[in-house]
């Protein structure tokens, strides 16, 4: 299992722990370790000092160089449940391989919009992982590939509408009593449609 699956910007020098000004560029390295992916965030006359060693790492997955934007005073938004990018983000948490699918599509769908952008990509356990950097926040999302075919894009489309629709379902509580016996289940009275995002992807 991937050990993060979102890891933020720091706001200080890996190395020397100096603090990074607003507008300052630095560099962020990523790096394949035995507990997991590492991110290090560097300045640039760090960087210059440690290029050659990180660079030639047996671990080192990507690098890219990044400006610097100290977060917002002011508490953000509360964030709607249609918010495909909080729903992304919830879906990462959550750690829920029933929606690898839709995390996946959310992720294509935000980097097309260039709500995130593609900085390289990595394995784990033999799975292919693309990593998104968020352009404002510095976050870095690690989304699995759940390797999609043609026959699965219908029900994971389905997936993600439904969940920008209503939200991600609460965690039911551990219980020793069996479970109740499921519901019958009305058949849809209109077919579906999914969102013009959804179908522009499907067909891309």
């Amino acid at each position: 299992m991937l050990e993060w699956n979102i890891q933020s910007r720091a706001h200080a020098c890996h190395d020397t722990g100096r603090a990074f000004s607003e507008g300052e560029a630095f560099h962020t390295a990523l790096l394949q370790t035995r507990e997991g992916l590492k991110r290090m965030d560097l300045s640039t006359p760090a960087w210059r000092e440690r290029a050659a060693d990180i660079l030639a790492r047996p671990g080192f997955v990507s690098h890219w160089v990044t400006t610097y934007e100290p977060p917002p005073a002011a508490p953000p938004e509360a964030i709607r449940r249609d918010d495909a990018e909080a729903l992304l983000r919830a879906l990462l948490a959550r750690r829920d391989p029933g929606h690898e699918g839709a995390a996946f599509i959310l992720a294509a769908m935000l980097e097309r919009k260039r709500a995130l952008k593609i900085k390289g990509h990595a394995r784990e356990q033999g799975r292919r992982v693309t990593l998104y950097e968020h352009p404002k926040s510095g976050d870095v999302l690690a989304v699995v590939d759940p390797g999609l075919d043609l026959a699965d894009l219908v029900s994971v489309q389905r997936d993600v509408a439904m969940l920008l629709a209503h939200g991600l379902p609460a965690i039911a509580p551990a219980t020793d009593a069996p479970p109740a016996p499921p519901a019958a289940v009305a058949p849809m009275e209109e077919p579906f449609n999914p969102p013009s995002e959804l179908t522009a992807l499907a067909s891309a």
